[in-house]
């Protein structure tokens, strides 16, 4: 998961100067491509420098950074794998399952999407929303698994007939309800926490445009079985995002995904499309970031 302005959020530890450099590409077999989430490593570098480092690593994006930062990264031969929804952070709290936030949701995607079909950008965030009926207070009641799917349902077709004709996806991101130690580490009260649940408001919006933001370390922890359900909804995911489960941090041998088995069934499908690296660094980031792109580069 995402976000451009989710520096301030993150509580990283560890540290980068930016004088580092890496040994070379760390991505050289052409067969997955490789995104820098920028939100998490904004504690340590700005988007000039993750450009920087996206470049030395071999990778091709970087991504959740908003229109205002895409002349930086055509300046270095960069995409935005996906691109932020335009709302104000955190962005994933006000979503298409509430329709009190459906104008502000269509008026800001849309204008980003405009964003995104002027430089290239291929796909655009998007969320269920949390389920209580003021997103912000817990208090307020809560919207049910059903209404919440029909509203979003509502949303994005709207959403996506604005995406079809400018050429953008819209990719749908499931978030993990579980992990309470950290604002970003999990999210309890947001309303698409399952693969199922998501997939099938896909399925109902009915647009070649509308896909699922495949979060590796968030599907782990509610669903689990991943190999499995990347076969079964191969067709509608348009992206995936990696991090260590628990934990959220790097994707070494301290966490239990098996991210290597993972990557190679992800060539399997088929999949053309990128794999964000959005964990939170606890140690050198550069090292860390190094280390997942060679783990994922199968």
């Amino acid at each position: 998961m995402q976000m451009a302005g989710f520096g301030a959020a993150t509580l990283a530890l560890g540290s980068c100067t930016l004088g580092q450099k890496s040994a070379g590409p760390a991505a050289t077999k052409g067969r997955i491509n490789h995104s820098v989430v920028h939100w998490c490593f904004s504690e340590h570098w700005d988007v000039e420098k993750t450009c920087q480092i996206a470049r030395q690593l071999g990778c091709k994006s970087v991504e959740l950074v908003g229109p205002s930062d895409f002349a930086t990264l055509k300046k270095y031969g960069l995409t935005c794998a996906i691109a932020p929804n335009g709302m104000p952070d955190p962005p994933f709290v006000k979503g298409f399952n509430n329709p009190k936030y459906h104008a502000e949701l269509l008026a800001t995607t849309k204008k980003t999407i405009d964003s995104c079909a002027d430089f290239g950008v291929k796909t655009v965030i998007a969320f269920t929303g949390y389920k209580w009926r003021n997103a912000e207070d817990p208090k307020s009641g809560e919207i049910s698994l059903e209404e919440g799917a029909e509203n979003c349902v509502k949303g994005l077709k709207e959403l996506c007939r604005y995406a079809e004709n400018k050429k953008v996806n819209v990719a749908i991101e499931i978030l993990n309800t579980r992990a309470t130690d950290h604002p970003m580490k999990g999210h309890p009260g947001y309303q698409g926490d399952h693969t199922d649940y998501c997939i099938d408001i896909i399925k109902k919006v009915g647009s070649p445009r509308m896909k699922i933001l495949f979060d590796i370390y968030h599907v782990s922890i509610m669903d689990g079985d991943i190999i499995r359900r990347i076969r079964q909804h191969k067709d509608y995911i348009g992206h995936y995002h990696t991090a260590g489960n628990p934990g959220r941090g790097e994707i070494d041998q301290n966490q239990e995904i098996n991210y290597a088995a993972i990557m190679k069934e992800i060539v399997k499908t088929g999949y053309k499309g990128y794999v964000g690296h959005e964990f939170i660094p606890t140690r050198d980031p550069l090292k860390g970031l190094t280390q997942a792109v060679e783990i994922c580069d199968v």
